[in-house]
């Protein structure tokens, strides 16, 4: 028996396809490694220009002056306490605030979801978010970078869009046999809306990890700065260095770096932990974002 052949249409399809999507790959993977080797090619060189994918002339002077400080052990300590506590928190809460929008019986579900709905168009706005993060006590604290976002809109919006898919005779025959509405999310919720919820811990995490002005603004103390503020500051001095080279000692400091090079270094740093951590939850991610899907 021999089988059919494939119609050219289909042919030229998938070719068409393949020489795009290879395309736009390149395209996105491009310039990641332009910053890996302009991280690990020699500071006045790489002023010249001209280098793409390796590096000319190989130095590791940028990761050292980024790994020679003790406070970037520090930074990255609070970046990743910052993260855990962050995303864990918010994810159980507005996963909760989610379930609770989405169950049917419960007369105000359209009131709540309409309340924090208008949040995402409307704020207070710069100053009175810092005022009120001052009343509250949260300035020069570790809690200023997580209470405030315990409860996000936007992410509540998806997994309740997610959570008003699962069978609801699930949860009533759960509440027939006694369960309380937070066991049922609990046993019930979680472990049935975890494509979801890892798709939502990568948007949070990838949030908590970049995020450097409310450092910024509501730790003037400095004793708690994370690891992108270490990296933003060790950058300035260095673009701070190139106009003053009279204190030799700073310039015998930096001469073999450049803005450029420290820039692209600061930028591998940052993101290689979320590159390590995002193969381990692709396919959650996939499977969190198809929202609405017909269900077998």
């Amino acid at each position: 028996m021999t089988s059919r052949s494939v119609p050219w249409s289909q042919r030229l399809f998938d070719i068409v396809n393949i020489l795009v999507l290879s395309l736009f790959g390149i395209a996105v993977a491009y310039p990641f490694f332009n910053l890996l080797a302009l991280s690990l090619n020699d500071g006045a060189d790489a002023a010249r220009g001209g280098i793409y994918i390796f590096p000319r002339v190989f130095s590791f002077d940028a990761y050292k002056l980024l790994f020679e400080n003790s406070k970037l052990l520090e930074g990255f300590g609070w970046s990743a306490l910052r993260v855990a506590v962050g995303t864990s928190t918010s994810l159980f809460v507005t996963g909760l605030l989610a379930y609770i929008v989405s169950v049917r019986h419960f007369s105000g579900r359209k009131f709540l979801r309409v309340l924090f709905l208008v949040t995402m168009y409307f704020n207070g706005g710069l100053i009175p978010t810092y005022l009120l993060m001052v009343k509250l006590g949260l300035t020069d604290s570790f809690h200023v970078y997580w209470i405030p976002s315990l409860i996000s809109a936007y992410y509540m919006l998806l997994m309740s869009s997610y959570i008003s898919e699962l069978p609801e005779a699930l949860f009533e025959s759960a509440r027939i046999d006694g369960a309380t509405e937070l066991k049922i999310y609990i046993r019930l919720v979680l472990p049935m809306s975890l494509p979801v919820f890892a798709a939502i811990f990568i948007y949070s995490a990838v949030a908590h990890w970049n995020s450097w002005f409310d450092v910024v603004l509501y730790n003037s103390s400095g004793h708690y700065d994370t690891l992108q503020v270490y990296l933003r500051r060790l950058l300035l001095e260095v673009e701070a260095s190139q106009q003053i080279m009279d204190q030799q000692l700073l310039h015998q400091k930096f001469n073999s770096l450049s803005p450029l090079t420290l820039r692209a270094a600061t930028t591998i740093v940052v993101t290689a932990p979320i590159l390590l951590v995002y193969p381990f939850l692709q396919k959650y991610f996939i499977g969190g974002l198809t929202i609405g899907s017909v269900k077998g």
